[in-house]
């Protein structure tokens, strides 16, 4: 019996030290760096929208959310294995390497689309837990199975999943989806095309040799160029839109009409030399990653601080307590922050 004993053991011991080691990987299938960008700005819909919503109600639905978007991300190398394995970029993920099978990253990246919705709808409500199994399904089936092997414009159509945690977020504390957070959506979907167009056209022969359609590889360099310098132009008035309409006070104005005026510059530049200069390419990929994040911690910012602002007025007149809604503001913004530090880190 004592042999016994020690055997089993010894077996469960590499068992679990293996379990350990292949942690990261799965962390990895997540896509970290992506997901947090996504949850910053599901929390920003979460913060803004009218109401009182619990604290530790709505650390739930942030980590439901995160949960959403990285099961997302596991399917999504789960089907892309083959082509991963072929690009440089993402030739060293798990899956490629082989320290995790396809099958484990299917069942894995289920399991959690499945308890993140679950947790979601019972916790919160049902109409943000089926925005977020919408989010998902388009992510994965619309642009991964889809969309991104059959057309250039991939990323435009399926940006739209990428542009909705500020509308999850939103619903999450209200039950309804609001005009405030379908601007978000407008500003991210139009984000979203320069950003990933910017990255695509340094990656422009790898995407060719995995059969990629994206836009540098059907039209060419110069046409991608002209396309990124006509969203980002579209993006500037979009992300002015919620100060026009009173939502915002003029902390927000400024930032997003000092850094609008930024982002067109880098595409102007970028379209000026044709994609010819990969310098310019990557100045607006990481520029984007920085402008998007700045923008959604000045909402959170202007109100906090903007007692004026119609959202928090419309707080305020439902719940008729101020100091509800310091508490209701005060304990996300420490973690947007920190949300927005780690994904710039990142870059």
């Amino acid at each position: 019996m004592k042999t016994t004993a020690i055997s089993v053991s010894r077996l469960q011991v590499p068992s679990s030290s293996r379990l350990a080691a292949r942690l990261p990987d799965f962390v990895m299938l997540m896509k970290p760096r992506v997901m947090v960008l996504a949850v910053f700005t599901a929390l920003v819909g979460l913060v803004i929208a009218p109401g009182y919503l619990d604290p530790f109600l709505g650390s739930i639905a942030v980590l439901a959310i995160a949960a959403g978007a990285g099961a997302a991300g596991v399917l999504n190398m789960w089907y892309d294995a083959d082509i991963d394995a072929v690009m440089t970029r993402t030739a060293m993920r798990p899956i490629p390497r082989g320290t995790i099978s396809r099958a484990e990253a299917l069942a894995f990246g289920l399991v959690l689309a499945c308890s993140a919705v679950a947790v979601l709808a019972l916790a919160l409500n049902v109409k943000a837990a089926a925005l977020l199994a919408f989010a998902i399904f388009f992510y994965v089936v619309v642009y991964t199975v889809w969309l991104k092997r059959q057309t250039p414009q991939n990323i435009v159509i399926g940006g739209a999943a990428g542009a909705l945690p500020p509308v999850i977020g939103w619903a999450a504390a209200t039950g309804e989806v609001g005009l405030e957070p379908l601007i978000l959506f407008l500003i991210i979907f139009l984000w979203t095309p320069p950003h990933f167009w910017a990255l695509s056209l340094n990656r422009s022969d790898e995407y060719a040799r995995a059969g990629v359609p994206m836009l540098p590889v059907v039209a060419g360099r110069v046409a991608t160029t002209r396309q990124i310098l006509v969203y980002s132009a579209l993006l500037v008035p979009m992300s002015l839109l919620p100060w026009a309409l009173g939502f915002v006070g003029m902390i927000f104005a400024a930032t997003a009409a000092i850094s609008g005026v930024i982002f067109v510059v880098l595409a102007f530049r970028l379209r000026r030399s044709g994609g010819a200069d990969r310098r310019d390419a990557s100045r607006l990929f990481v520029f984007s990653i920085f402008y998007l994040s700045l923008l959604f911690a000045a909402l959170l910012a202007d109100h906090r601080g903007d007692p004026s602002s119609s959202i928090l007025s419309s707080r305020g007149a439902r719940t008729g307590v101020a100091s509800v809604q310091a508490e209701r503001l005060t304990w996300p913004v420490r973690t947007a922050c920190s949300f927005t530090s780690v994904r710039a880190d990142e870059v």
